[in-house]
């Protein structure tokens, strides 16, 4: 599966990863300057749980009910910046693994919580961006960002070796 994670295969995965941070950043940017509040969702969300065919399973219910719920002043700001953020990372591909990962948890919670709509499409999405690897942010700030940061990491890890008091002999 060479091909699949070739370097000419990067420019559909930019593309994907492009077109991915873009229904992120759209969905984040409604949310912020429409005045999202999340507490008629979870409420719907919880409702689903019951009857004989819930659409949201009973455990997942009762963490909306009695985790989500209650903190709805923090879920409207986590969500709607949670997914400004994670759109802005993936179109310039910084942080790319972080915001897919991200990107996706929110996806899974949306359907747990009974929601299909696109939700589906964006987890495959960022599900076949993971598979693809490194070369996924082979066109993004990624590819000059993390060898710095490497780089930096070892010359610290190196000064940290040099710097250690040796054990006095015995």
């Amino acid at each position: 599966m060479a091909w699949f994670r070739g370097t000419k295969m990067a420019v559909v995965w930019t593309v994907l990863r492009i077109w991915l941070g873009i229904q992120w950043l759209e969905a984040g940017i409604g949310k912020i300057t429409g005045g999202f509040d999340a507490t008629g969702y979870l409420q719907g969300s919880i409702a689903k749980g019951g009857g004989d065919h819930p659409a949201v399973q009973g455990w997942y219910a009762a963490f909306l009910k009695h985790a989500a719920l209650p903190n709805a002043e923090l879920i409207n700001v986590l969500i709607p910046w949670g997914e400004a953020l994670v759109g802005i990372a993936l179109i310039v591909g910084l942080a790319t693994l972080p915001a897919l990962l991200a990107g996706a948890f929110m996806n899974l919670n949306f359907m747990l919580a009974g929601t299909t709509s696109t939700n589906p499409i964006l987890y495959t999405a960022a599900m076949l961006l993971m598979a693809a690897g490194t070369v996924t942010w082979f066109y993004g700030a990624d590819r000059f960002v993390l060898p710095y940061i490497k780089n930096y990491w070892k010359r610290n890890q190196g000064l940290k070796k040099t710097k250690q008091p040796h054990a006095a002999a015995h």
